[in-house]
């Protein structure tokens, strides 16, 4: 049994410091190139696998260095990689990512394997999405792949996290009625509402009407509002020094989905993804950002 399946891209992460963006058609010098494991579905593997959650991730990858990188990654974070497709004619997906002085940072996919994972691998793994509680997914994989993904779980029985990211123009009934919880950041929940005003809450409360079970604004430092049937929550969040905020979304998406499948409510759940968020900004890169338990412990408590 495994406690939260995702279903998502794995990317190489190329990482460059600068001590300002360029402009167009400017150059400026960055520091040496850091190369990491990432990617959002393979983010939040590692993310719920690092605090404890027995996790399983289906992506693809390709049969080259970078493929490799991946997947040791996941194994020391103890994923099980099982479900895994290595395709050998693929170059593995890449994220190029530029991070700034105040830690926020740009970021540009080329997806490689990522494209080529299919429905076809989803039917295939039909036993790994009935022996998961929480299915996790994202958009950096083909559309149809996500909806079959969320049509698997829903066959399961299993409830499905939805992170709509990259957020596209619209987002159709099908996925916004699966998700619960839909997570979406400040920009991601304006956009996907169709509302150009209002605050976090109004955003959250029109997402449900358009079908969501449940929504989860992410606030970056300022934490996170939730709504369900039960209402509209506000989490606090803690204050650190931001050093790298690359992967932060995913830490507390996988955080959030391990303590749903622990049976935690959705409030709960997001108290405690608030706090793996926040420890992941603290150091550069995703996954090697990403806390342990003990590591989580060094954070103060939410109020």
């Amino acid at each position: 049994m495994y406690d939260v399946l995702v279903v998502g891209s794995a990317n190489a992460d190329l990482t460059v410091r600068v001590t300002r963006r360029p402009g167009a058609g400017e150059t400026v010098l960055g520091t040496d190139l850091v190369e990491s494991a990432g990617g959002k579905g393979a983010n939040q593997a590692a993310a719920a696998a690092r605090i404890g959650g027995r996790t399983a991730l289906l992506a693809r990858v390709g049969g080259d260095a970078f493929g490799e990188l991946l997947l040791a990654a996941q194994r020391a974070a103890g994923t099980d990689v099982a479900p895994v497709i290595v395709d050998e004619g693929a170059r593995t997906g890449t994220a190029m990512i530029i991070v700034g002085p105040d830690g926020d940072n740009s970021i540009v996919v080329s997806p490689g394997a990522n494209a080529a994972l299919t429905p076809d691998d989803v039917a295939a793994a039909a036993d790994v999405f009935a022996a998961s509680a929480v299915v996790s997914l994202q958009l950096e994989i083909p559309m149809e792949t996500v909806r079959a993904a969320a049509a698997a779980a829903e066959e399961a029985g299993t409830r499905v996290v939805l992170n709509p990211s990259p957020a596209p123009e619209d987002l159709d009934r099908e996925l916004l009625a699966v998700a619960d919880p839909l997570v979406v950041n400040e920009h991601e929940a304006r956009q996907l509402s169709g509302r150009t005003d209002g605050t976090p809450a109004d955003w959250a409360a029109a997402l449900r009407e358009r079908g969501a079970r449940s929504v989860v604004v992410t606030l970056g430092g300022d934490g996170a509002l939730v709504l369900d049937a039960s209402g509209t929550t506000t989490v606090p969040g803690v204050r650190v020094e931001a050093v790298d905020t690359t992967g932060a979304g995913d830490a507390f998406t996988g955080a959030l989905a391990t303590r749903l499948a622990g049976g935690a409510t959705l409030a709960e759940a997001a108290r405690f993804a608030v706090r793996v968020g926040a420890a992941a900004v603290t150091k550069p890169g995703a996954q090697p950002s990403y806390p342990t338990t003990d590591e989580l412990a060094q954070l103060p408590e939410l109020p």
